[in-house]
C-alpha cells in the first residue's frame, strides 16, 4: 500500500504551534494549491489543504514560515474522525514528512531549505483538548 502526497503551494496564514499534553510540538497550517487546469471561465481554481507537522519540523515551520510563503510538502493523507458539540465530524489533512522552503523570506535572508522529522506520531496525539481544526 502507498499513501504519498506532494504539494506545492502558498501558506494561507502563519503556522499555529501548539503542544500536546505530553509536550510534543505540533504545527498546523493551510496551503493554497492551484489546480493544473482552468474552469469554463478561464480561471484557475484553488484547493485549500490542511497540513500538520510534528516535533522539530513543527517548530521549524512555526519559526520560519509565514503567510504567503511558497513551500513544497511531502507527506501522507490522514483522515480523522472527531466529535464537536455533539456531532461527529471528519477532517482530511496531510501529515508532513518534509517541508521544503521554495522562496526567500521577505527580509531576504537565507533559511534552512528542507526539514525532515525523525518520526511521525500516532493520530491521537494531534487534538489537544481545547482545540478544534475548524
Amino acid at each position: 500500500m502507498l499513501n504519498r502526497i506532494v504539494l506545492i503551494g502558498r501558506l494561507t496564514a502563519d503556522p499555529v504551534l501548539r503542544y500536546t499534553q505530553s509536550g510534543v510540538p505540533v504545527a498546523t497550517f493551510s496551503l493554497a494549491v492551484d489546480r493544473n487546469y482552468t474552469n469554463q471561465q478561464g480561471e484557475r481554481e484553488t484547493d485549500f489543504i490542511d497540513i500538520v507537522a510534528w516535533r522539530r519540523l513543527a517548530e521549524t515551520c512555526a519559526n520560519n514560515l509565514n503567510k504567503g510563503r511558497l513551500v513544497a510538502v511531502d507527506g501522507r493523507l490522514q483522515i480523522r474522525d472527531y466529535e464537536y458539540e455533539g456531532q461527529r465530524r471528519r477532517a482530511a489533512e496531510v501529515v508532513a514528512d518534509t517541508v521544503r522552503f521554495l522562496d526567500w523570506p521577505r527580509d531576504g535572508g537565507p533559511q534552512q531549505s528542507t526539514v525532515e522529522p525523525q518520526t511521525t506520531p500516532m493520530v491521537d496525539e494531534f487534538m489537544p483538548d481545547d482545540s478544534v481544526p475548524f
